[in-house]
C-alpha cells in the first residue's frame, strides 16, 4: 500500500493529512485525521518539524475557513512520533488536548485537558452527526486509544497497526498478549476501512487484524523453539534473536530484541518459560 504525504480526503466529514516525524523506519510520517463534518477533532498532533507544523496548520486552519469548527485535539498514545506537536499545536489553535489518563500521565509539559475512558463516544454535530465510540486498546501503549464510528465503518487505529512499516511491542510499555487481545477486539468491529498512524489507509482491514494475530502467534512458536533448544542452560534475549528472526535483517535485529523479550514475557505468564535472572529456559513439560 502507497503512503500518502500532505493533505488527502477520505469520507464525508473525514479528512487526513500525513507529516514527516521521527518514527521508525521505513515509516517517515505520521498521520492526522480531522473527524466531523461541522465539529471537528483532530487527532495525531504529531510533528515537532518547523516546516511539517506551518503546513499543519494550515491544513486545520483552511478546515476551519470552510465552516468547520476545531473543537479538540485527541491524541491516541503518548510516543514521541504522535505527540510531537500537541502542546505547540493546543497553544497555536487554543484548542484543548484529549488522551486516556495513562497516556496524559505519561507526557511532560503537555496539558491534557480531557481523560478519555473504554466506551465514552465523541458525538460530533454536522451535517450528518458523526458518533466515534472510544475503545481503549492498550498492548502497544498502556493509555493507547482507538476511535470507531459504526454508521461510518470507520476505525482511527494509532499504532495497532500499519499499512507501512510494522509495529513495535517494547517490554518498557508494551504487552504482547494483552496487544494480541486488543488486535481481536479490533477485528470483531468488522470495520470497512482503518486508518493507521503510519501508512494510507486499510480497506476491509479484518484481513489484517488477522494476519497480524497469526504473524505474532508464529513468531512466539520460533521464540519457543529457539529457547527450547538451548535446554536447561536457557538463553540471554540476544542469543536467541539470530534463530527467531533469522528471516529478519540483521540491522533490525536490536529492535527484534525489544519484541522478543516481549514475547518471552508472554511466554512466561504462559507458563511456557521461566525467567533466572537475565535468563530464560522453556518448562520443557509444556
Amino acid at each position: 500500500m502507497q503512503s500518502v504525504t500532505g493533505p488527502y480526503a477520505i469520507a464525508a466529514g473525514v479528512d487526513g493529512f500525513s507529516a514527516r516525524t521521527p518514527t521508525l523506519l521505513p515509516a517517515t510520517h505520521t498521520n492526522s485525521y480531522a473527524l466531523g463534518g461541522r465539529d471537528v477533532v483532530l487527532v495525531e498532533p504529531a510533528t515537532p518539524f518547523d516546516d511539517e507544523r506551518r503546513a499543519w496548520l494550515e491544513w486545520a486552519r483552511s478546515l476551519a475557513s470552510t465552516g468547520r469548527r476545531l473543537v479538540a485535539l485527541f491524541v491516541t498514545h503518548h510516543h514521541a512520533d504522535h505527540v510531537g506537536g500537541a502542546a505547540f499545536f493546543a497553544h497555536e489553535l487554543a484548542l484543548p488536548i484529549w488522551a486516556h489518563p495513562e497516556t496524559a500521565r505519561r507526557l511532560s509539559g503537555v496539558p491534557v485537558a480531557r481523560r478519555l475512558e473504554d466506551g465514552e463516544a465523541l458525538t460530533l454535530d454536522g451535517p450528518v452527526p458523526q458518533r466515534w465510540q472510544v475503545l481503549h486498546t492498550p498492548g502497544h501503549a498502556p493509555g493507547h486509544l482507538c476511535l470507531h464510528e459504526a454508521a461510518l465503518g470507520v476505525l482511527v487505529a494509532g499504532d495497532m497497526i500499519a499499512s507501512e512499516g510494522t509495529i513495535l511491542i517494547d517490554p518498557s510499555d508494551g504487552d504482547m498478549g494483552v496487544y494480541l487481545e486488543q488486535l481481536r477486539r479490533l477485528s470483531a468491529l468488522d470495520a470497512t476501512v482503518a486508518l493507521p498512524a503510519h501508512g494510507a489507509p486499510i480497506e476491509r482491514p479484518e484481513a489484517v487484524f488477522g494476519y497480524y494475530v497469526k504473524h505474532r502467534l508464529l513468531r512466539e512458536q520460533k521464540v519457543l523453539d529457539a529457547l527450547l533448544a538451548t535446554g536447561a542452560r536457557g538463553a540471554h534475549v540476544d542469543e536467541l534473536v539470530p534463530h527467531a528472526y533469522a528471516d529478519t535483517a540483521p540491522a533490525l535485529w536490536p529492535f527484534a530484541a525489544r519484541s522478543l523479550a516481549s514475547h518471552l514475557a508472554k511466554l512466561e505468564r504462559d507458563g511456557l518459560a521461566s525467567r533466572q535472572g537475565e535468563l530464560y529456559v522453556a518448562n520443557q513439560a509444556s
